[in-house]
């Protein structure tokens, strides 16, 4: 397809970590709307299968990558300019899910989620905006650990706190230009990363025994924000972080369960 052509087409949208859960469910709710996708991710063989999923319903492009190598951004935005002609929508969603208290975080640790989940999504915002039109917007997916923080969260934490701070100066340098962006924190949704530890009892006190709704999130859930701040419906939201969790950072909630339980008397170790 020429880029000419493209120009005058269907939206494009942008999405890293694309291949698997929020990310592929996001890829999906914006191919229903009709929107082209540009999917980055490091396994090329879920990339293929979601291409597979998707070519039905939309023109899809895929890049098999590790988002924190320096030059994948730009790569990523010059493929969607290339093939579509445009590009209205940046999904920053890949992230690393490192958890350990700042003394036990050696450098290695700091080093990889910084570089894979502040760093890659400041690359690919800078990347976007040398591409992107009036109406455009940026959605990054956070956390609400950015919000509140959390025991042993140490790099996880400090970088999703990062990335509101980096939507708020996107909004405040480029909203007069008409490029929109917004943070989406979820909760914690069952994924691939989170699977492992779902019935757990530990992830089941902190999560569905703190939250004051009566199901857990989903990626859909997700996804559907997403979408919403990225589209007409969205168009004077600007700046904002949205808590998708339920209303678990917002509220001091404990399930009467966990409220009238026997507590067990904790004695520190002689």
């Amino acid at each position: 397809m020429e880029n000419g052509q493209a120009a005058n087409g269907a939206p494009v949208v942008l999405i890293t970590g694309a291949s698997a859960g929020i990310g592929a469910a996001t890829a999906q709710r914006f191919a229903r709307e009709g929107y082209r996708i540009v999917a980055v991710a490091r396994g090329r063989e879920r990339l293929d299968d979601l291409a597979a999923t998707l070519s039905p319903l939309t023109e899809i492009v895929t890049l098999a990558a590790d988002v924190a190598a320096p030059g994948v951004p730009q790569q990523a935005v010059d493929l969607a300019v290339q093939t579509f002609g445009r590009l209205d929508c940046l999904v920053n969603n890949a992230g690393a899910g490192r958890w350990a208290p700042v003394h036990a975080t050696d450098d290695s640790m700091l080093d990889e989620v910084v570089d894979i989940s502040l760093k890659a999504p400041f690359r690919f915002c800078r990347a976007a905006l040398g591409a992107m039109q009036p109406g455009s917007a940026i959605v990054t997916v956070g956390s609400t650990f950015g919000i509140v923080g959390g025991l042993d969260g140490g790099i996880y934490c400090a970088v999703k706190a990062g990335l509101i701070g980096l939507t708020q100066t996107l909004a405040a340098q480029y909203g007069a230009q008409g490029i929109r962006s917004n943070l989406v924190a979820p909760g914690v949704i069952k994924t691939d990363m989170t699977k492992d530890y779902w019935n757990a009892d530990f992830f089941t006190r902190i999560n569905q025994e703190m939250t004051p709704f009566d199901r857990d999130g989903t990626a859909e859930d997700v996804a559907n924000c997403i979408y919403f701040l990225a589209s007409d419906q969205g168009s004077y939201i600007n700046g904002q972080t949205i808590a998708l969790d339920g209303g678990w950072s917002t509220t001091k909630y404990l399930c009467k369960d966990a409220m009238l339980a026997a507590r067990v008397p904790h004695r520190a170790a002689s």
